[in-house]
């Protein structure tokens, strides 16, 4: 990780959308996003069936709930209102990072939403990082995305497995989480700095 805080969010996509969501979110969508002072980096997985999984990494947590921010969530551009009914099964958290090691975009990315103690940060051949984060409070008013979307759920604690080898990645994390936790694999699609 780079910063401080991030975005981490997950959905689906119909297939029937997805290359034009596809362009949307790395045309004009990321470098939307990653024009927002103290944005620094925003990378999009894909487990190849419709899911994705985005992480937009942060200065710190100041970002997430400023002005730039909420500005940018009120005021989605026409294409934006256009994709934005189209993820489905939306879970978005706002988090600091609690622990990290690893600052490169990996290849693949195992990511596990949990509840309870965080585990250790798993460490193998093949795995070149590891993060805790832990969701902040939204800010208490609903954006105008989130109601395009039609509200969005969250993740209380993210633990994020990346590295160059998905199946030594899948076993860290599986072994890493905590009972009862989300399980999802991805490799990277996109990834972009500020």
């Amino acid at each position: 990780m780079i910063g401080k805080a991030a975005v981490a969010m997950w959905w689906n996509v119909a297939p029937e959308v997805r290359a034009e969501w596809e362009e949307w979110h790395t045309c004009e969508h990321f470098p939307e996003r990653l024009a927002i002072p103290g944005f620094l980096r925003g990378t999009r997985w894909t487990d190849g069936n419709g899911a994705y999984f985005v992480l937009y990494e942060t200065a710190d947590a100041a970002v997430l709930t400023g002005a730039a921010y909420l500005e940018r969530l009120n005021n989605p551009t026409p294409w934006s209102r256009r994709m934005m009914p189209h993820h489905r099964d939306m879970v978005r958290s706002l988090c600091v990072v609690r622990c990290s090691y690893g600052a490169g975009v990996p290849a693949a990315m195992a990511t596990v939403r949990f509840s309870g103690e965080p585990p250790e940060l798993p460490r193998a051949r093949g795995v070149t990082g590891a993060h805790f984060l832990e969701s902040q409070p939204l800010p208490g008013v609903v954006t105008t995305e989130q109601q395009i979307r039609g509200g969005d759920a969250a993740a209380d604690k993210v633990l994020l497995v990346g590295g160059y080898d998905a199946e030594a990645v899948r076993a860290a994390a599986g072994k890493a989480a905590p009972r009862g936790s989300t399980i999802g694999l991805y490799r990277v699609a996109y990834s972009l700095h500020a």
